[in-house]
């Protein structure tokens, strides 16, 4: 039964950059899908991105299409998100999902699988 944890968030000044990353536990992302959303406070959850089993495939929110890229750094264990010219919108807790379901399913957000606890990004000057 794989876990997932996130690391990577904290402040960054507006333009900036940072990487997200999303670590497996307890088993391997083999035949997984793995996204990521976020929260801000009082919005909706949002999806921001995800990656398919095989890693061909990404997919990717209308608010950050052309700014974030999502790689699986260690195919079984490790994918990363990467957040380039950041924004104060883009200021939120960022979850982890990982599901054994496909790439168009995982972006609903209504899956059974592994969520992480979050970790928080701010974009501020």
């Amino acid at each position: 039964h794989v876990q997932v944890a996130e690391s990577g968030g904290g402040l960054v000044p507006p333009g900036g950059s940072l990487n997200l990353s999303c670590v497996a536990s307890g088993g391997t992302f083999a035949n997984y899908a793995v996204g990521w959303f976020r929260q801000a406070p009082g919005k909706e959850r949002e999806f921001v991105g995800g990656i398919n089993w095989s890693g061909e495939h990404t997919l990717f929110g209308d608010s950050v299409k052309g700014r974030f890229t999502i790689s699986r750094d260690d195919p079984k264990t490790t994918v990363v998100l990467q957040m380039h010219n950041l924004s104060p919108e883009d200021t939120a807790v960022y979850v982890c999902n990982a599901a054994r379901t496909t790439l168009g399913h995982l972006w609903r957000g209504d899956n059974n699988g592994a969520w992480g606890q979050g970790t928080e990004v701010t974009v501020s000057s």
